[in-house]
């Protein structure tokens, strides 16, 4: 004897059938983790056992598909509300089924839906599901008998679309009626025995951005765009008109997969990032533009942690010493002289002068209230642009502490007097023989001063480690000045040796134990032999910190599909917020968009999964970087280049859409005012 016997009285069994649904409902639906408020009433409203032969009607609220006939089966009642739930659905939407069958998960549709339209490639079954659905009320459903694989295009686009077997791929038809901003939830894979449930949600006119949600397994999809039987029960994927669904998109579903997003800077979890970085020694941040609010505000996160949690000693920056000393002289609480300049008003100024650094400043300058003097967290720069703020630096040290050897520097860097406002005119000059080099000058300075470094350290080793940093740097810059005309291999290289050679100073003076952040471009912090920089025979940072520390140097890059950006359009002109344009095709960039991830951050060292294979992440691709000139109608030209990133990067982090950082003005305050020492 069934569980309801013949014998019952219609109301009775109407009432019982309430009974067990509500049942089914609660224990195998609810329970199971469908939340969605209005997929769980449709489920209690549908009498399931209406569509069903009268001889199976009985176990109509097991959990479990049944047959219907031709083949064909029911839907089991989780799989029904489960794929319901996936379509997101708020109520007005027009949602196409493929794959009547009996017409109960049509009924279910149209209990949340505005309209349901309904395809089923068996005329036996279509006809009886739509004398089903008319005998219950649902005048909302309409049936159609044809070809699933091809849709219904007379009533496209459609918001919503669900598939009810599975495809060797998405039909391209179905992705074609799906309107932007609608999702498709299908099962496919190769495999009819074992399917991947998919929701595809188109995001522009052509391009779509998918998930994968479970392992499935329904009746095989035939079709035009599916599959055919070519023996019984043999069935072979037809030729579809073209790739419906491509290895790339298959492997963003992996990167999707294998990504850790977050809600927020502020909320991230970065207890995975930390622990990936473990014991290094040099953390070198990176950045894909010099004007991004996002980068600035999550380096300031991850280094604030590598403060609190790992002890990193000093944070280094791509800017120069002199504007980066009157900063550490302000986070570290030193006592600071009133001032002639302001820091970072050299252009670009936007680049450091930003309410985004200031944040920065600020934190590091109350951290490091609470600690004593020597474990104050210092704060240095790395370029070598300040020829001549480096210049006054080093003479003002000198005329203290030995007034003789300022003497003698003084005739030395004479030699750089008259091109003091245009120090690339000295190039110039120098190349053209119509003015002799001041490098045996400028060299002998810094050896001078070099020779006396126990002297000088013994009065003052913070002050001394300024002033040979900035004799140094005039060396290099000079010779950086000279080169620069000779092509941007020897000039790159002379400056990303010189800020290479300064974090390695900054870590010996600062202790054995001693950990460093490095914030600057991605093109400096990422291995520039993975990158097409190799092949112009230019290196960087972050290949040189990893020829010199190995493991224990970890590089971060971060990347972004669109937003605004701070930039110029010439070298010197003004700062403009300027519009991102969308990532090219091609590139890395239009990977992580594809994820459908806002944010996120992924460990690529050392991984033995296919992701970094060349099938992959592995496979080479264009990658953007934005510096302080964006020029977005020539950026295929100016502004992408080919990587290989999981060589590049240690750590990738995304944000897909952001915005320009917020300049601070660069008029000069009298006195250090409370902002010091922006001066604003």
């Amino acid at each position: 004897m069934g569980l309801l016997s013949s014998k019952h009285d219609p109301a009775d069994e109407a009432s019982s059938f309430a009974s067990l649904r509500a049942s089914m409902v609660e224990q195998h639906i609810a329970a199971r983790g469908v939340e969605d408020e209005r997929v769980l009433e449709a489920m209690r409203q549908v009498p399931r056992e209406l569509f069903l032969p009268k001889s199976l009607r009985e176990f109509a609220y097991e959990d479990s598909p049944l047959p219907i006939g031709d083949g064909q089966t029911i839907s089991q009642p989780y799989i029904v509300a489960f794929m319901a739930e996936a379509l997101t659905l708020k109520g007005d939407e027009k949602v196409l089924e493929i794959g009547t069958g009996s017409g109960y998960a049509a009924a279910v549709l149209s209990e949340i839906a505005d309209e349901v339209f309904t395809v089923e490639r068996l005329g036996s079954l279509a006809d009886m599901a739509a004398a089903t659905l008319a005998d219950l009320g649902y005048d909302n459903v309409h049936v159609l008998h044809g070809d699933g694989t091809r849709g219904w295009a007379e009533h496209a686009p459609y918001d919503a679309i669900v598939v009810a077997a599975g495809g060797p791929q998405v039909p391209e038809s179905l992705k074609e009626q799906l309107r932007i901003g609608g999702r498709l939830v299908i099962p496919i894979g190769p495999d009819q025995r074992a399917q991947e449930l998919v929701r595809l949600t188109r995001v522009s006119a052509g391009e779509y951005r998918s998930e994968d949600i479970a392992d499935v397994r329904f009746v095989p999809l035939i079709g035009e765009e599916g599959w055919i039987e070519k023996d019984h029960g043999h069935f072979v994927p037809r030729r579809a008109r073209r790739s419906a669904f491509s290895r790339e998109e298959m492997f963003v579903h992996y990167l999707a997969e294998a990504v850790e997003s977050f809600p927020s800077i502020e909320e991230a979890d970065l207890d995975p990032l930390l622990r990936r970085i473990g014991s290094a020694r040099v953390v070198l941040l990176g950045e894909a533009t010099h004007g991004t609010s996002e980068f600035y505000r999550m380096r300031e996160r991850i280094t604030r942690d590598l403060i609190i949690e790992k002890g990193f000693r000093f944070v280094a920056i791509e800017a120069d010493w002199p504007d980066a000393a009157r900063v550490d002289h302000y986070v570290r609480h030193f006592e600071c002289p009133p001032s002639e300049w302001t820091a970072f008003a050299r252009f670009p100024s936007w680049m450091w002068r930003n309410n985004e650094m200031r944040d920065f400043v600020s934190w590091l300058r109350r951290h490091n209230a609470t600690l004593e003097k020597d474990k104050r967290v210092a704060f240095h720069g790395l370029d070598l642009y300040s020829l001549y703020d480096s210049i006054g630096s080093a003479l003002n040290y000198l005329d203290e502490v030995d007034p003789a050897s300022a003497k003698v520097a003084r005739e030395r860097y004479g030699c750089l007097t008259p091109w003091q406002s245009d120090p690339a005119t000295y190039g110039h000059a120098a190349l053209t023989r119509s003015y002799p080099t001041c490098e045996a000058d400028v060299v002998r300075a810094l050896t001078d001063l070099q020779a006396r470094r126990l002297a000088y350290a013994e009065h003052d080793g913070e002050r001394f480690l300024d002033a040979e940093q900035n004799a140094r740097l005039v060396a290099n810059a000079e010779r950086y000045y000279r080169v620069m005309y000779h092509g941007s291999r020897t000039s790159w290289n002379l400056r990303d040796n010189h800020m290479f050679e300064t974090l390695k100073n900054l870590l010996a003076f600062h202790g054995a134990d001693s950990k460093a952040v490095v914030w600057a471009h991605n093109s400096h912090v990422g291995d520039a032999g993975a990158t097409e920089m190799a092949a112009r025979g230019e290196h960087n940072i972050g290949q040189l910190c990893r020829e010199e520390f190995g493991d224990n140097a970890f590089s971060v890059g971060f990347g972004t599909h669109s937003g605004t950006v701070a930039a110029a359009s010439n070298w010197d002109g003004p700062m403009e917020i300027k519009e991102v344009r969308p990532s090219h095709r091609e590139s890395y960039e239009r990977l992580c968009h594809a994820t459908g991830h806002a944010r996120f951050t992924l460990g690529l060292r050392g991984r033995a999964d296919d992701l970094c294979g060349p099938a992959g992440l592995g496979k080479k691709r264009l990658e953007r970087a934005i510096g302080v000139i964006y020029r977005p109608e020539t950026e295929m030209t100016s502004h992408y280049f080919r990587a290989n990133l999981p060589q590049q990067f240690d750590e990738y982090i995304w944000f897909d859409n952001t915005r320009a950082v917020t300049a601070l003005e660069t008029t000069q305050l009298k006195g250090p005012p409370d902002t010091y020492p922006f001066g604003v």
